[in-house]
């Protein structure tokens, strides 16, 4: 089992900045990739951001060059840094660990990010 805990959404201004935290406590050494996603109302969840153990990175278009993910292995926790926000990226926010080797997933309880214009 592994627990994720996310912190640091809010409300900002369009080209503000926002940093989103993620700690993961249980069986943390298994956990291959963890993450961002995002679900907006009306909308279905999406990835934002994704990091391998290893350290390669996925990013969605749409936040390519604004946000950086990183994660820090001694402190079991991914963040979120997310630069030059807009409007459409007003969404919850979820947290995300997958391992592989049992192929689940599991899923913080999301943090609210609203962008005014």
């Amino acid at each position: 089992q592994v627990q994720l805990v996310e912190s640091g959404g809010g409300l900002v201004q369009a080209g503000g900045s926002l940093r989103l935290s993620c700690t993961a406590s249980g069986i943390i050494f298994s956990i291959n990739h963890m993450g961002w996603y995002r679900q907006a109302p009306g909308k279905q969840r999406e990835l934002v951001a994704t990091m391998a153990t290893g350290g390669r990175t996925n990013y969605a278009d749409s936040v390519k060059g604004r946000f950086t993910i990183s994660r820090d292995g001694a402190k079991n926790t991914v963040s979120l840094q997310m630069n030059s926000l807009k409007p459409e990226d007003t969404a919850v926010y979820y947290c995300n660990a997958y391992i592989s080797i049992t192929k689940i997933e599991y899923w913080g309880q999301g943090t609210q990010v609203t962008v005014s214009s």
